[in-house]
């Protein structure tokens, strides 16, 4: 199996399916899998996957247990040898996953990868080149741990580490909209850290893979769209506490040296509460 293809989906039916279409005909030339991990929807995604989608393996929760703990459940069964983690609100390229993985299997050093984002009215989107928005670029330089990110400092066209929008380039974090992995680096790295629920999932993860040795690309040759619609929340408590509070969880790990998530690999089993259809 080549490409193991993972969503994670809560309350997202219509933009589920445009993004399974999308995902599915993309990696149509390819031996591939798709997991969709369904937070406790309710909608009728569900409904809609068994109905228009009856390849997809579908893992389902009762309850929301957030973006780390629903993209394990897939990890531990995922069999390819490349596994994509595409968010439920992106639209994949034509030629994106072909052209992705052609640069991954030409790059053996490479962990992971992320390519160009730009919005439905064709923006460019800047956290493809860095993979996180302004707060934690904020967040990294008042802790010191932006001296472990240089290649993410990319806002000012005076730096040396500055990166255009078309140039391929090594890059610290990969945007968790599309995030294409290598199994080889997930074998040591182990599985996703479970106390980032909502946000910071996909920036501890690029890390965790740099500190195991591989690296990660910006691969602006292909792109995907992107609706953004988490960072589109309104402002609430909730949302800060989830926001914030992923960056204290970061913090503890890699400054205050807290030791992290115990993990032992992927293995291939699927807890008891979640039912494959």
């Amino acid at each position: 199996m080549k490409l193991s293809i993972v969503v994670v989906s809560h309350n997202t039916c219509n933009l589920l399916r445009i993004a399974l279409n999308a995902a599915v005909r993309a990696a149509q030339d390819v031996s591939h899998e798709v997991f969709v991990v369904d937070n406790a929807s309710a909608d009728k995604s569900i409904a809609m996957l068994n109905t228009e989608f009856p390849d997809v393996k579908i893992i389902a929760s009762d309850k929301n247990e957030g973006m780390a703990r629903a993209y394990n459940h897939a990890l531990k069964l995922a069999t390819g040898e490349y596994i994509l983690l595409v968010n439920a609100d992106t639209i994949t390229g034509k030629k994106t996953i072909e052209k992705a993985l052609e640069f991954m299997d030409l790059h053996t050093d490479a962990g992971g990868l992320g390519v160009r984002m730009i919005t439905p009215e064709g923006k460019f989107l800047k956290e493809s080149k860095r993979g996180f928005n302004k707060p934690w670029e904020t967040f990294f330089k008042l802790t010191g741990l932006a001296k472990h990110f240089s290649k993410s400092r990319l806002t000012s066209p005076q730096s040396k580490d500055w990166v255009e929008e078309f140039q391929t380039s090594e890059s610290d974090i990969i945007n968790g909209a599309f995030m294409l992995l290598r199994k080889e680096a997930l074998n040591q790295v182990g599985i996703m850290d479970e106390r980032f629920h909502t946000y910071g999932y996909d920036i501890d993860y690029s890390y965790r893979i740099r500190l195991a040795g591989f690296k990660n690309y910006y691969f602006p040759k292909t792109y995907i769209i992107n609706f953004n619609i988490q960072n589109k929340v309104k402002f609430s408590w909730a949302h800060i506490k989830e926001y914030y509070g992923a960056m204290i969880i970061f913090a503890s790990k890699y400054l205050f040296k807290v030791p992290e998530l115990k993990v032992e690999g992927i293995p291939q089993l699927i807890p008891p509460s979640y039912e494959v259809k």
